[in-house]
């Protein structure tokens, strides 16, 4: 006996389209070319990126799924406002995939592109607030690749963009901590030693304050707009 063929619904919009949509509206929030608590429309969208309303729709559903757009007040949405307890909770989730990442890494006395290391002090020498963000990003993605566990970057990925949108919002006005990149340049040597609970313990305590000084520096900012 013959199997049946398998009936699917047919898809109203190419995927691929959809996630173009999504991609460049969830980068437009994530770098603040697109303010927390700006209004979205379809019709504005659409017309922005040359597309029809429907893969916009759909893409603002996946958006507010990821927490990256919510309700507003009315109707329509409204890009997500910057929450400091979210931020922190983010936080203490890298800090754990941070962790376990290292002293994956260290195991294999993983030996990270000095370079990485180089353009993040250039970045913070020069002042220049996006270039500090993708040095950051660059430095703990290196050590998920180091660590060879394949599961721990995608991970990780979904919060960086949200930690992304209040490392812009802070970084714009106010300087990176001077120690920053000494920190990843010692998390780094212990990796490349070996020294696992070392390294465990300095990206924790690394990202126990960044999370500190950005939720401080978003809770003030906050306060200064109320």
């Amino acid at each position: 006996m013959t199997t049946p063929p398998v009936q699917l619904v047919r898809l109203e919009t190419a995927p691929d389209l959809v996630d173009q949509v999504y991609r460049a509206l969830r980068d437009a929030i994530s770098d603040g070319s697109i303010a927390p608590g700006a209004r979205l429309t379809q019709e504005d969208i659409a017309q922005q990126l040359a597309v029809s309303r429907q893969p916009v729709l759909q893409a603002l559903r996946l958006l507010k799924k990821d927490g990256f757009v919510q309700d507003a007040p009315g109707r329509g949405v409204q890009v997500t406002p910057l929450d400091p307890d979210q931020i922190a909770g983010l936080y203490q989730v890298r800090g754990a995939l941070d962790a376990l990442a290292a002293k994956l890494a260290a195991g294999h006395r993983y030996k990270m592109d000095p370079q990485i290391i180089v353009n993040g002090r250039r970045a913070e020498q020069r002042g220049q607030f996006q270039a500090m963000i993708d040095a950051d990003i660059a430095f703990h993605r290196a050590i998920y690749q180091g660590s060879q566990n394949p599961l721990i970057e995608p991970s990780a990925h979904q919060h960086w963009h949200h930690l992304r949108r209040v490392m812009g919002a802070v970084l714009q006005s106010s300087r990176q901590r001077e120690s920053l990149w000494d920190e990843h340049e010692a998390i780094a040597q212990a990796i490349a030693a070996g020294d696992a609970d070392r390294a465990a313990q300095l990206i924790e305590a690394h990202a126990h304050e960044a999370s500190h000084q950005l939720t401080a520096r978003l809770r003030a900012q906050l306060a200064r707009a109320s």
